[in-house]
C-alpha cells in the first residue's frame, strides 16, 4: 500500500514522515530524485538520489517517473522503479511529495492513501517558515504564498491532519496507516487463504 503525505512548507510534515518511518514495521519511505545538491545533513540515497539536470531530463524522456515536477528552479520525481520494487517485497510505501504529483500517483495506483497535513493557521505557519531560519525574504515570500495555494488542495485528500501538537499529529498519522492496514478489501485475501474460505 501506498501512503502519500503532502503538506505546505513548514506545517512538519518531513518531522511526522520520520517518525513513522521509525515507529512503524514493515513499511519504507520512497526516495525521490532531485537534480538540486545535497544540503548540509543531507545523504544520497537516504534523503535523496541526487542527479544532474541532464540525467533528470534523460529519466523524464525514459518516462521513469509516476510523477515529477519543478520547484523553485529544482527538479524533483519519484520513479516508478522505486515505488514497485519495494512492494513487490510487501512492504508499505511512504511517499512525501506535492498535491500535483500526489494527482499524478493516485491515477497509476488507485488504492493508495493521500494524507494532507496542515498548520493550525496561516500565522503559525508563517513564523515556522521564518524560524528555519534558511531563506531570505524573497524566498520566503514564495514559499508561504505557495503554501497559502496548495492548501486548497487538502479537500480531495483522504485524511487531513491539522498539526497543532506534533505528538497528537504523529499518533493520528500512525492511526491513519493501522487502520487502513486493517481493511477488510485488504485482509480478505490473507483470510481466506488461511481459513480456506472461498
Amino acid at each position: 500500500m501506498l501512503f502519500v503525505f503532502s503538506a505546505p512548507s513548514g506545517a512538519g510534515k518531513t518531522t511526522i514522515v520520520d517518525s513513522l518511518k521509525k515507529s512503524l514495521t514493515d513499511i519504507v519511505y520512497s526516495v525521490s530524485h532531485t537534480s538540486r545538491g545535497p544540503r548540509d545533513n543531507e545523504i544520497d540515497s537516504i534523503h535523496y538520489h541526487f542527479v544532474d539536470k541532464n540525467t533528470f531530463g534523460s529519466m523524464i524522456e525514459d518516462g521513469a517517473f509516476v510523477e515529477w515536477a519543478e520547484v523553485y528552479g529544482n527538479l524533483y520525481g519519484t520513479s516508478y522503479t522505486s515505488i514497485d520494487a519495494q512492494i513487490s517485497k510487501g512492504l508499505d510505501v511512504i511517499l512525501d511529495v506535492d498535491p500535483q504529483g500526489a494527482r499524478n500517483i493516485k491515477r497509476r495506483y488507485n488504492n493508495c492513501v493521500l494524507v494532507f497535513i496542515l498548520p493550525p493557521n496561516l500565522d503559525v505557519l508563517q513564523e515556522r517558515l521564518r524560524g528555519r531560519g534558511t531563506e531570505n525574504e524573497d524566498v520566503l515570500r514564495l514559499r508561504f504564498n505557495k503554501a497559502v495555494d496548495e492548501i486548497t488542495n487538502c479537500a480531495w485528500y483522504d485524511y487531513i491532519i491539522i498539526n497543532d501538537s506534533l505528538d497528537k499529529a504523529i499518533a493520528q498519522a500512525q492511526s491513519i496507516i493501522v487502520s487502513e492496514r486493517c481493511r477488510a478489501s485488504d485482509q480478505l485475501p490473507k483470510i481466506r487463504k488461511v481459513f480456506g474460505i472461498d
